[in-house]
């Protein structure tokens, strides 16, 4: 769930190239699954739950315009973790971003619904992304843009060997370190110096 309650500012993390991915197993009532038919639904549900989204419309749509038209890529690259059910409770997408000329491996939108966190359920979804990135991309530098209102994903993301990125960007996303900074210390003391 965002944090709403702190100052928003962008944040840009990188994973160096041929660090070791720990796995991290989910507990025995879930398991991991790609996307398949009718699963955009499933997608934002869960992302409008965490507050990325106002609407599941909103949430449909921008995935309809972004992902679908590569729906051959989302099959291996965009993962939920279901319930017993086939209920999809988190996802995390493998993806790519264009920075000029060179394709970056990218960690998009990790979420979990909000009855579910607190479960390990963010950390085997990253994980599984970043095994999957290694797979697909080969194992090179790992890219991700966040907020500080995901300040309790990015304690997965340090976890996972994520480090901020100071200067420079990728993808386009813009980079508000100096403001962002202050602001995870203030509520990751224990991660962030």
């Amino acid at each position: 769930m965002l944090d709403k309650t702190v100052p928003y500012f962008n944040v840009i993390m990188k994973r160096r190239a041929r660090l070791p991915v720990v796995t991290h197993e989910l507990p025995s009532e879930f398991s991991l699954a790609g996307f398949g038919p009718r699963d955009e639904v499933q997608w934002a549900g869960i992302e409008t739950a965490v507050g990325e989204f106002m609407t599941e419309s909103e949430a449909l749509t921008y995935f309809q315009a972004t992902y679908l038209p590569h729906s051959d890529e989302l099959t291996r690259r965009c993962v939920f973790v279901r319930q017993a059910d086939g209920a999809a409770v988190g996802t995390i997408t493998s993806w790519w971003n264009t920075t000029e000329e060179r394709r970056d491996p990218s960690v998009h939108w990790l979420a979990v619904r909000p009855d579910y966190q607190g479960l390990g359920l963010g950390k085997a979804l990253v994980s599984e992304c970043l095994k999957r990135l290694v797979w697909l991309e080969g194992d090179r530098n790992i890219f991700l843009h966040t907020q500080t209102w995901s300040h309790r994903a990015i304690a997965i993301y340090i976890k996972a060997g994520f480090e901020f990125v100071g200067q420079g960007s990728f993808g386009g996303y813009p980079n508000d370190y100096e403001q962002a900074m202050p602001v995870l210390r203030s509520v990751l003391p224990s991660l962030v110096r």
